[in-house]
């Protein structure tokens, strides 16, 4: 009767049923264990390529405009998604949902989808208040019209490396620089990539950008000394490319006197200084936003129901790279567990014979991976630790590791015409610059991969990018040991 009464009880029930929450925690950790390395996994990802890539060829060969968003991105996406859970459907779908639940959910994800939705809201009340027209018309009156594409070049790069993010730059600056190349008649193309990659350079250099801080976390190496190592790379790429874009961009029709009102201007100049001040890019759009939101009510442009409905349109306005990223964060997920990527690491690690092509080979791997999951933040954790492994074996200096993994992560990031940065560029221009008409101008990425790879070759170069020699013992910077024993 007693054993009838206790098992019948308030806080036996609780105990039982706490029993059964740990047996469902036990499956799911049973779950997060990665399956071991199969090709076959990448398939999906794959697929999803040859899809979306396959279909843009095929109409830009027969002329079709636009080539690249006849066939929407998100549903060549999800074609991919259902294959992988065909693929894998005796492991169930509850359970491969979980794992594609995960991905999408991942704080990178959803750190970006948050950025996309607050840059379009942004970019869509400024614009209604008037604020584009009047920044492009003063940007217009302050630079000569033959220095403007380097001018946005370096306006983003600045941007990029305060916010640590290129998507908020791109979200920022992009709809400014397109109505400037209207405007003065430039070439659309060439101007949108000196945005992209401008945005490009702080997402690789930046002290707080996600990469940078993914990368120096699984290599074991400060901040500072992978800023130090990526600085002397990435300078003297970023000069190169200035100079030859005022050497080779055209200077467009001259636009005669433009009206503009300043304090239009003042939202993108308060953006601007508190990014660069480093505040979180999310105060940054916030305060965006709200600004723009008194300047135009004050001003007249614009009235408050106005206001919601443009923030509300700003937000339609990325619904496809909304959705696209989070059905990418799925599905790499599904491929990292069932063994895709340890597969490609796998093979990739045959063809390493000495710390040179070691370097090379880490750089290779890492941009491949970020073609397949076009997300330069999951490429370098994905390949943190075997590309630490590899710096081990090879005694690598792990400054250059955190440096590569950085880089072409980011190279790769701005040569996808699927990847995020791309894809809100469409988005803010209304898809009127084409992709694979952009990426013929990403000189600065092309310059940087050049530039790194010569960093390892040139003994000489290499001393100079990386300063001392690594101390494996205390896994730091020989002369930071001297200054520890002082």
């Amino acid at each position: 009767m007693i054993v009838v009464q206790l098992l019948n009880s308030p806080t036996m029930s609780v105990y039982v049923n706490l029993y059964f929450e740990v047996l469902q925690m036990k499956e799911k950790e049973n779950l997060i264990k990665e399956r071991e390395a199969s090709g076959i996994a990448l398939l999906p990802l794959l697929l999803f390529i040859v899809i979306y890539l396959g279909a843009g060829i095929i109409l830009q060969s027969k002329g079709v405009a636009m080539a690249f968003y006849q066939f929407p991105s998100v549903v060549a996406m999800t074609i991919a998604v259902i294959v992988a859970f065909f693929m894998y459907h005796k492991t169930g779908i509850n359970d491969n949902f979980t794992l594609f639940a995960r991905g999408a959910g991942d704080e990178n994800i959803m750190t970006m989808l948050m950025i996309y939705l607050l840059a379009g809201a942004f970019s869509s009340v400024a614009g209604a208040m008037g604020g584009v027209a009047s920044t492009a018309n003063l940007g217009l009156t302050i630079i000569p019209a033959r220095f403007i594409i380097p001018g946005i070049f370096v306006i983003a790069a600045f941007l990029s490396t305060a916010t640590g993010t290129s998507m908020g730059t791109v979200g920022a600056i992009v709809p400014i620089a397109y109505q400037m190349a209207k405007t003065a008649d430039l070439n659309m193309a060439f101007v949108m990539s000196a945005v992209l990659t401008g945005a490009m350079f702080g997402d690789n250099l930046s002290m707080i950008s996600d990469t940078t801080i993914a990368a120096t976390k699984t290599q074991g190496v400060e901040l500072k000394d992978k800023f130090k190592t990526n600085a002397w790379i990435s300078l003297p790429s970023a000069a190169i490319t200035i100079v030859l874009m005022i050497i080779f961009s055209k200077g467009g029709t001259p636009v005669g006197h433009l009206d503009y009102s300043v304090i239009k201007v003042v939202p993108y100049i308060l953006v601007l200084g508190l990014a660069l001040a480093g505040l979180n890019v999310f105060a940054v759009l916030l305060i965006g936003i709200l600004s723009a939101t008194v300047v135009g009510m004050g001003t007249g442009a614009i009235g408050l129901m106005d206001v919601a409905g443009k923030i509300w349109e700003g937000y339609q306005g990325m619904i496809e790279v909304f959705l696209l990223s989070m059905f990418v964060g799925g599905l790499a997920e599904m491929t990292k567990h069932y063994g895709g990527l340890k597969w490609l690491i796998a093979k990739a690690s045959k063809l390493f014979k000495g710390p040179k092509s070691a370097s090379v080979g880490i750089a290779a791997l890492t941009a491949i991976t970020d073609a397949a999951t076009a997300n330069n933040t999951v490429s370098i954790i994905v390949n943190g630790e075997i590309a630490k492994d590899i710096s081990e074996k090879y005694k690598i200096d792990p400054r250059r590791t955190a440096s590569f993994l950085d880089i072409f992560s980011c190279i790769m990031q701005g040569f996808i015409p699927y990847g995020a940065q791309f894809l809100m560029t469409a988005s803010l221009t209304k898809n009127s610059v084409n992709p694979t008409d952009m990426i013929p101008y990403n000189w600065y990425l092309m310059i940087l991969a050049v530039v790194s790879i010569l960093s390892v070759v040139i003994p000489s170069y290499n001393k100079i990018v990386c300063k001392g020699n690594w101390d494996w013992d205390h896994m730091m910077p020989d002369y930071e040991v001297a200054k520890l024993k002082k």
